[in-house]
This record gives structure tokens, sequence and C-alpha cells, in this order.
């Protein structure tokens, strides 16, 4: 562990222990694999308890403030997260995430956390109630729609419309390509982050999803997406599974149509 990293955990045990509310905190993330580097933040999940939940909440910027010299803070509703707070400590110079947790949920989890400190074993026995279950991507919900996002994709070229076709195009890698990517590497599927690490052998595949502001470009980013899909779809393909031949057809037609006509 980096010597900043351990420093500040150290404080944020100490802090713990004080708040009567709180029965403990875990680390999660790149804490887990022993991965955390000099750029590494700090993901912790802090149990709470029930009935002090509401409490805590109102409270919880007072709270992470008292762990360290807090820079700035703000609330994790722009992730879908109302329960997290996002940090910047200094001296240690440090990213926390916090996410606060009732006890009695603490069980739900995507990966099995390292606990830093608890109280009378709570976490611990809590976590044995269910296994963690980290999310992984659906091909038929991505199927479902992803001739939709390529018909999108294409109007925006189109329209000339590029910074919001490159951003498109990025959703894509994130949302489908880079998760279907790291599952080919039996890795968790966390979008495209690390992927030069865990798949080195998509770098060349991956760069060439990558447009410039240029109409030519975002087209040939957006072809390389499909093939790219295409060949990564064949890989997860299951009984049931119903590839939705028609929209595949109409759309990609669509986007070439987008580029004999606007390009």
């Amino acid at each position: 562990m980096i010597y900043e990293h351990k420093l500040f955990l150290d404080n944020l045990i100490e802090g713990l222990k004080l708040n009567e509310d709180l029965l403990g905190g875990a680390a999660a993330g790149s804490y887990i694999t022993d991965e955390m580097d000099e750029f590494s933040d700090i993901d912790l999940v802090i149990a709470v308890n029930d009935e002090s939940y509401e409490k805590v909440m109102k409270e919880r910027l007072n709270i992470v403030n008292s762990f360290g010299e807090l820079l700035s803070a703000f609330t994790g509703e722009h992730v879908g997260e109302p329960r997290l707070i996002i940090c910047l400590y200094n001296n240690p110079l440090v990213h926390v995430d916090f996410k606060f947790v009732k006890f009695s949920d603490i069980a739900h989890r995507v990966e099995d956390f390292k606990i830093l400190w608890e109280k009378d074993n709570c976490i611990t026995n809590k976590m044995k109630e269910e296994a963690a279950i980290f999310p992984v991507p659906n091909i038929q919900w991505i199927e479902d729609r992803f001739w939709v996002w390529i018909h999108y994709g294409a109007t925006k070229i189109g329209r000339g419309e590029l910074f919001e076709a490159i951003e498109f195009i990025s959703f894509l890698r994130q949302t489908v390509i880079g998760p279907l990517v790291l599952l080919k590497k039996e890795k968790q599927p966390k979008g495209v982050r690390k992927i030069e690490i865990d798949a080195p052998e998509f770098l060349d595949e991956l760069i060439n999803t990558v447009a410039t502001y240029n109409k030519e470009s975002v087209y040939y980013s957006l072809k390389n997406i499909i093939l790219l899909y295409k060949n990564l779809r064949n890989d997860y393909i299951f009984d049931n599974f119903q590839p939705n031949i028609k929209a595949e057809d109409v759309a990609t037609r669509y986007l070439e149509d987008i580029f004999i006509n606007f390009i």
C-alpha cells in the first residue's frame, strides 16, 4: 500500500472508533486486489447503525470532515448513488469515495471488500448471509438497444453534431465494448478502466474506435464499434438469444447512407 493511503486509513480508523453511530468501515476497489498505486483513489464502505442512518446522512459532510484535512466534498447523485460522498483531502493528498450504507444492507454487495475496522465482528458476520455478485452485461439487453444506438450516432454525424457523436461513441465503448472485452479476459466488466493493462491485445482495435473532430473519423470509429461488437457478441450468444437482424441491417445501411450523402 502507498504510504499516503496508509496514513489516511490509519486516521480514518481512529475516527470511526469515535463515532458511536458507525459500526465499521471497509475498503473496496483496487485495495481488495492489492493493486493500488500512487494514482489510486480509496473506495470505502461505511456501515451505519440502522437507527442512526437518517441522522448520519444529514451529518455525513461533517463526519468526513473529521477524518482529515478536507479540501472538497460533494454527494454522488450525478452517478446515481446518493449515499456516496466524493472527497479530496490534503496532507496526504488523496481522493476518497465514501459510501454510507445501512448495516442491514451491508451484505448486498458487488465484491468482497476488506474490512478495516468493525465492532464485534458485525460486518464479517453479516457478509456471511449472502455472496457478493458483480453485475455482468446481458447480451440480449445490449442487442435490444445497440442498433438504435448506432442509428442515433449516425444521425449526429449527418447533422454535424460531432461533439455529441464523439461523446456517444465513448458511451458505447464504456457501456458495451469495454465490459465485453473484460469479460472475455475473465476480468470484472468495469467499462474501459484499466483496459490497456487487462486486455492489451485489444488495444489496436480499441484505438480504432477513438474519433477526432472530423466526420469521416467519426464515421469510421462508429463502423469499428460495430465490427468489434459483432465479433465480441459471438462469445456470449446463448440458446434463447434473439439477434435483431432487421434493425442491424437498417441501422448499418443508414450509416452507409450518411457516409455517401453527408461526408
